[in-house]
């Protein structure tokens, strides 16, 4: 949303619908086709092959493909930032999502792929299936003390 957009309070007799109002926009926001985007712009997806990101940026155009049922929106590659290095901390706190997205609660075995744990409650073995293949999870930890 740009610096300039703010809400508006219209009074018709509630005080409590808010409107998206833009003082500055003329309703020109541009729009191409699939493949058709100009030079120096870029999707998210695309500033992050380069190792860049939009960087607080607004996005400038739009792209729409499939008969415009989808948009990806459009950014300055110029003005995109590097992309911020991972730390340990955040290499940490991912590894603690993806653990507990692919360790069975029955067994404990970390697998080496997210299991469908919402659907099945635990991984194929322990739900129904023949034995896993051992090259496809961590073994159990023998306990769940740190030390």
């Amino acid at each position: 949303m740009p610096a300039s957009r703010f809400l508006a309070r219209v009074v018709d007799g509630h005080d409590e619908d808010l409107v998206d109002v833009d003082p500055y926009d003329d309703g020109s926001f541009p729009e191409f086709r699939w493949k058709r985007a100009p030079q120096g712009l870029a999707t998210r997806r695309q500033l992050r092959v380069m190792g860049l990101r939009p960087g607080g940026q607004e996005p400038v155009a739009r792209i729409t493909c499939r008969r415009g049922q989808r948009f990806a929106y459009l950014y300055r590659v110029d003005l995109a930032k590097p992309i911020r290095p991972m730390t340990l901390a955040k290499e940490l706190a991912l590894d603690k999502a993806m653990a507990a997205r692919q360790t069975c609660p029955k067994c404990r075995r970390r697998y080496h792929v997210c299991l469908p744990l919402k659907t099945l409650g635990s991984c194929l073995e322990c739900h129904d299936g023949p034995p896993a293949d051992p090259t496809t999870y961590l073994a159990a930890p023998a306990h769940d003390l740190a030390a």
